[in-house]
This record gives C-alpha cells, structure tokens and sequence, in this order.
C-alpha cells in the first residue's frame, strides 16, 4: 500500500486505513495513533536528517487536515439511536442525569431533520466523538450532506461539538446572536468545565468556531429545499439567557431547546431567569400550534399538552407559591418546606428541587444567589 500518491497527497486508501485502526476507550482520545507513530518517528530522525524530519512533519500536516475534512474521529461511541418522532425527523435523547464520563457529555438532545436539499442537524453535541457518532447515524439513514446545523444555546452540550461539523464542510450554522456572543465569551471557562466533567481527552479538540455562525435576533427563516421552510425563534430568557428553537410547519414539529424538558426536572442555574422562563414559554405557545409535536431539550418527544405539565406547569407552581409565602412575611425556611413531592419520581429530582426553590425565592425576594 502507498500512502502518499505522487502530488504528496494523502490516499484514499490511507484514509480507509486510519479509520480501521482507531480504538475508543471509556474515554476516547483525539490523539491518533497513526500520527503519533509519525510524529515519534520525524523526532528520531531529526538528528541526523533534517530534510526527512521535516518532510515526515508535513506528511503529518497533511493527515491531519485530511482526517478533519473527511470527518475521521474513530469508532463510534455506544450513544442511544436516533428515534424517528415524524417523516424524515430523528433525535437522540440523552442522558436524563449530569454530563459525565460515562454517557460522554450526551445529556441533551441531538436532532436531524432529512430535507430535500440536505440535512438539518440541530445541536452540535458535546464534543467532535459525539458529533461524529451522531453523523454516522444520519450516514445510516441518507446519503444526503449535513448543510444546516443549529444549537439551542450556549451550554456545551449544545456548541462544543460545532468545530466538528465546520471541519467536515458545513457552511451554514445558526445560533441567536446572544448565545453566540455568550459562547465566545466564555469559551475557555465552558471547555475547561467539560473536560473535568467529561474528559479532557474527548474534549481536548473542541475550538471556538463562534465566527462561523449566522446569528439572528427574534427570528429567522431558513430555505431547506422542496418548499420547505425552517423557522428559528429566540422566545427570550428561561433556561439560559438565550435559546434557539426549531419549528417546521410542514412536519408539524418543532424543537424546544431548554424551554422544555419532558421527564426531567428543569434545572436551575445562577444565570437563569425563572419568571423570564414563563414568558418566554407563554410567548412560545402563543406562536406554536397546539397539535404540534414536541422534541424538548431533554427528555422524550411528546405533545404540547404534556410538556406544558411538565415544564410550564412547574415554573407557575413555584413562583404562585413562593410569591405567597414571601408576600406573608415568609423567609428562605418556609420556602424549602414546599411540598414538591408530585415531581420526586424525576431525574435529579434530589439536586434540583431545593435549589429550584432557594433560586425563585432569591429572584422574588431580591436575595443573593
């Protein structure tokens, strides 16, 4: 077999051959052991021959760029399969509990939407290895291109793997303009917090590519071929400070982002704006049919009722009842004594709940957080 064909280019049967030889481990490694082989070798021979040790360096260069362009990461991680929710829609629900080693920073949704002209795929994933396993099963399913890819906002999960999908050639990619301005700013801080969480060697590749999106404010519309439209809308604060959500008319589906969670207990965090949340949510189900299908940001596809339960329903609960305890002299104390146990069968239900309660008390109050 020849690796280099006579431009100096790198052959498709190299390509074949490194896809071959790629191992993942409970925590896979972007490291190739191709390349390093490589790499070793052009040190060894640098004593004697600096011409061969800089053409080994350059063959290294051109295995590399070759490797991003064709996608090459490794053997596909062991990520739940796609579940088809409609005609030429699928998503991989995630894991209900925390991104950790052990489900790969897979504890949202990845989406993909098979279109005329292409496919939509909605979430980056985590990392390059979830976005290349995510890929793969759109492989499985069409040979039609990845050309449109969205994220739900700035949390990892959603943008770290987006550096995957711009090396294999995806041009168009969508986030609001304030989740995109927030993941350039917080890039390092967001990397540095998976790669503990999850593993550094899985999140070692991820770039900020933020310079790469199309970013909208309120509202955009996407043609994807065949007359079909896809509607992108930031309904406000909730969740995170900024969320993309996906509505496709002509399927009758639409992608909730951190809007919504099925199942799941929502989860709050220092920069989430609970009372934001239920207008942001009002206005979603003021612009959203309500025989729509529902992919939330976590948790199963379901239907606008039930999700309105699941999510909507809780958020009034807690702010109703804490406004009334505050409203009758009521301090932190009487507030953690809010029976929540209608919602204890859902995951991380313990880490939540107490939180939950100590936030919207604060945001009421005007407490610390």
């Amino acid at each position: 077999m020849k690796a280099i064909n006579k431009r100096g280019g790198v052959s498709i049967v190299l390509i074949s051959t490194l896809y071959s030889m790629s191992v993942f481990s409970s925590e896979p490694s972007v490291q190739d052991p191709y390349i390093e082989g490589f790499k070793a070798y052009a040190e060894e021979v640098k004593s004697y021959s600096n011409d061969l040790n800089h053409s080994l360096l350059s063959y290294v260069d051109e295995v590399k760029k070759a490797e991003k362009q064709v996608g090459y990461i490794g053997k596909a991680l062991p990520i739940p399969k796609a579940t088809k929710v409609t005609d030429g829609v699928y998503t991989v629900v995630g894991s209900m509990i925390w991104h950790n080693p052990s489900n790969f920073g897979l504890n949202n949704n990845l989406s993909f939407i098979i279109f005329e002209d292409g496919v939509f795929v909605f979430n980056a994933g985590a990392n390059a290895a979830l976005a290349y396993s995510l890929h793969q099963q759109i492989k499985a399913i069409t040979d039609k291109p990845v050309k449109w890819v969205a994220v739900e906002n700035n949390q990892g999960h959603a943008y770290l793997g987006a550096s995957y999908w711009v090396d294999v050639g995806v041009k168009n990619l969508y986030s609001s303009q304030a989740a995109n301005d927030q993941f350039d700013a917080g890039f390092e801080r967001t990397k540095q917090e998976w790669s503990e969480r999850v593993g550094k060697n899985i999140t070692l590749s991820a770039r900020n590519v933020s310079d790469q999106f199309t970013t909208f404010e309120d509202k955009m519309v996407i043609e994807v071929g065949g007359g079909e439209k896809v509607y992108l809308y930031d309904f406000g604060p909730g969740h995170t400070p900024a969320s993309t959500t996906l509505y496709i008319p002509s399927r009758k589906v639409f992608f909730t982002g951190d809007l919504g969670f099925n199942e799941r207990m929502p989860v709050f965090f220092k920069y989430t704006d609970s009372k934001g949340w239920i207008e942001s949510y009002e206005a979603m189900m003021a612009k959203i049919p309500e025989d729509t299908i529902i992919v939330p940001g976590h948790g199963t596809p379901t239907d606008m009722a039930t999700l309105k339960r699941q999510t909507y329903d809780y958020l009034v609960y807690l702010h109703t009842q804490i406004e009334k305890i505050v409203e009758e002299g009521g301090g932190l104390e009487e507030a953690l004594t809010l029976d929540q146990s209608m919602y204890q069968e859902r995951p991380v239900f313990e880490q939540a709940a107490q939180n939950n309660v100590k936030h919207v008390y604060n945001e009421i109050s005007g407490g610390d957080f």
